[in-house]
């Protein structure tokens, strides 16, 4: 295992060594220590590396991750795994505004709350969040799934395409053409997958299934005064 002190190497050292790295590199195992709460930490990552941040980080952690499997002992600023494209991200504690934004693919986990907008624009990526979410969550949500196995603020799924939204507690209000919909054994499945993969012990059958009412996609003149 190698072990990076952020204090000693600071941010451009430890992302160009993990951004080098090559997909068949024996040096997989890494390890942040001291993050301090800076931002833009294990971005850009290429690579199937298990990295592990032992500490709270700033803005954008883990941003346009791919292969790599990243780990936060602590608290996530703003943006966590933005524009994400594979691999997994995991935050022990909470997570600010905007995390899993634009994602395409890969698993977000975030063990404890996260903030507004969690999963904003998701384009693919699976987002499993232990606790509950701020207002506008998954709002625009065109691809993925999002589970929260606590409460949802208001306005969830707004202007929503085909993201799946699984909440266990209460919903403070839902978006425009978000609308709660039958949750069959198929979708009983797949959530429990995504809990699995998530290492989150949950009843599926505490959920209930939110999308798209599919009444936004084309224009209707006679429904001009609800866009």
């Amino acid at each position: 295992m190698n072990v990076m002190d952020f204090q000693e190497v600071g941010l451009r050292e430890i992302n160009s060594t993990l951004q080098s790295l090559e997909p068949l590199s024996n040096n997989r195992e890494w390890v942040i220590d001291n993050p301090m709460g800076q931002h833009a930490i294990a971005c850009g990552l290429n690579a199937p590396l298990s990295v592990h941040i032992r500490g709270n980080v700033g803005f954008y952690c883990a941003g346009m991750n791919q292969q790599a499997e990243v780990t936060i002992d602590g608290h996530a600023g703003v943006g966590l795994a933005e524009n994400m494209m594979s691999g997994i991200v995991r935050v022990k504690g909470n997570a600010s505004q905007s995390a899993g934004a634009t994602g395409h693919g890969g698993l977000l986990v975030i063990e404890g709350d996260a903030s507004s907008r969690c999963g904003i624009s998701m384009k693919g990526i699976d987002i499993v969040v232990g606790g509950s979410v701020g207002h506008m969550s998954a709002f625009m949500g065109q691809v993925g799934h999002l589970v929260v196995c606590g409460n949802a603020g208001e306005a969830l799924g707004d202007s929503i395409y085909e993201a799946k939204l699984y909440v266990a507690g209460s919903v403070e209000s839902l978006g425009a053409d978000c609308i709660e919909k039958e949750m069959t054994a198929e979708h009983e499945q797949t959530l429990a997958d995504l809990l699995e993969r998530a290492q989150i012990n949950k009843d599926v059958k505490t959920f209930r299934r939110y999308g798209s009412a599919r009444k936004l996609y084309n224009f209707d003149i006679d429904h001009a005064d609800e866009y």
